[in-house]
């Protein structure tokens, strides 16, 4: 019996690891289910673009009043999970903060101290956020696309952090040897007057109910952050990292179209040749795109990065005019598929079975789609460099190209391209015009 809590807890811990790498693998065969995109050139500007966007959270700030609380967040609560490696620790080898003695008090302390500190701006934050969130009428939280699940979700990650914060200032405030050394308990010291009058039985026993289910918090957070838009604390990095970093108005062409041109160009060619006996005909590439396989891996990293905070929706002027796109809503639609997508394959033996739907109309409107100027506002505003105008790009593709199913406005223009050599319906002979003399 005397190790049966160091036993419960290996299993616990066991569980949820075990439960967040199955997680993890599915997530990574979701995103593999994209194209192919080469993202290795430029190393030491992808790890610039890493370090400050991702780690420094330098695109937050360009909004200065959320950015700077979500710095805070950030940061009080990636370092208060220092404290989950001692708490690990003491769980596996049944000892008691076994980084005092090894720290020293005054090293210990300060760690401590400063966990503390954090932890009740996290809370203070986290109160202001939900307040932003459900009382004031911030346009770009109250869009139709943040209704239902995703409202609940950004909430329900504020209660969690709510929680694992109180729990963390109670496991200290209850732990009477940690009071009595005085090192440390720079906030729980003020809460130790609530538990006056209780017995040390009921204290420790307090102590030691917040501290597993602190650790049970934690482990249960991690697992939830798969099902939920803060996803983006593990994959900020690698998308981040993987970003596109050509300039932002320049698009890419499809190979098999760039060869078409230039055999159509080429007075040396012959069309009409025929491939060498034994060569294996390619199989003819889709343009554009129509669902989330048509996608490349980056494009389904981004969508699984998305953190919903709508930036990229409040600076786009389609948006902004009352026209039905938002960029947010683009890329919830494309891991929302991806999710669908996935759960298909699961549900079939590892193969996906047609179920008659597709990104393109099921999930997103040609309406949306044409509403886009193609400006990069998005793009710019991203806090994590996610590109939502490649996705409505390679749609927008699909519709020409494979549907012929572009609005009469592109049409028409397409059509004086090509017949007058420019996009206004006048002989080409009248072109200069314009340059003559008075």
């Amino acid at each position: 019996m005397q190790y049966l809590p160091n036993l419960l807890f290996a299993l616990a811990l066991f569980v949820g690891v075990g439960f967040f790498a199955r997680n993890v693998r599915k997530l990574s065969r979701n995103i593999k289910l994209g194209k192919d995109v080469d993202r290795t050139d430029r190393k030491s500007d992808r790890w610039k673009n890493m370090i400050m966007i991702a780690l420094g959270q330098s695109k937050m700030v360009k909004r200065p009043l959320s950015g700077f609380l979500h710095i805070i967040v950030y940061v009080g609560f990636i370092i208060i999970n220092i404290e989950v490696l001692e708490i690990v620790l003491d769980g596996l080898l049944g000892t008691h903060r076994l980084f005092q003695p090894i720290l020293g008090n005054a090293f210990y302390g300060f760690l401590i101290g400063t966990f503390e500190v954090l932890a009740l701006l996290v809370l203070i934050v986290v109160i202001i956020f939900w307040l932003r969130r459900n009382a004031s009428n911030i346009k770009r939280f109250l869009s139709t696309e943040m209704k239902g699940w995703p409202k609940k979700d950004g909430n329900y990650i504020l209660y969690f952090e709510v929680v694992l914060m109180s729990l963390f200032l109670t496991m200290n405030a209850t732990d009477s040897a940690f009071q009595e050394a005085g090192i440390g308990n720079v906030i729980s010291q003020f809460l130790v007057p609530i538990f006056d009058g209780f017995s040390p039985e009921k204290l420790h026993l307090i102590e030691r109910s917040a501290w597993w289910v602190h650790i049970l918090g934690i482990l249960i957070f991690l697992n939830y952050l798969y099902y939920s838009k803060h996803l983006h604390i593990l994959l900020a990095f690698p998308n981040t990292y993987f970003a596109n970093l050509n300039p932002k108005g320049q698009f890419s062409n499809i190979e098999a179209v760039t060869k078409e041109v230039k055999l159509m160009m080429d007075p040396d060619a012959d069309p009409y040749v025929m491939p060498e006996e034994g060569a294996e005909e390619s199989e003819l590439e889709k343009f554009g795109a129509s669902d989330v396989t048509d996608l490349n891996w980056v494009q389904l990293l981004n969508a699984y990065t998305c953190t919903e905070c709508g930036r990229c929706t409040s600076s786009c002027p389609a948006n902004l005019t009352g026209k039905k796109l938002s960029p947010r809503k683009i890329m919830m639609d494309t891991r929302d598929r991806l999710e669908e997508v996935g759960r298909n394959i699961d549900a079939n033996n590892g193969q996906f079975k047609d179920d008659g739907k597709q990104l393109l109309n099921d999930y997103i409107s040609p309406e949306e789609l044409w509403a886009c100027t193609s400006c990069n506002a998005c793009v710019e505003e991203c806090p994590v460099n996610i590109d939502p105008l490649s996705i409505i790009m390679d749609m927008r593709r699909y519709l020409v190209m494979e549907q012929s199913a572009a609005p009469q406005e592109l049409n028409m223009m397409m059509t004086n391209v090509e017949n007058n050599g420019a996009m206004w319906q006048y002989s080409q002979q009248d072109r200069l015009n314009w340059a003559k003399e008075d």
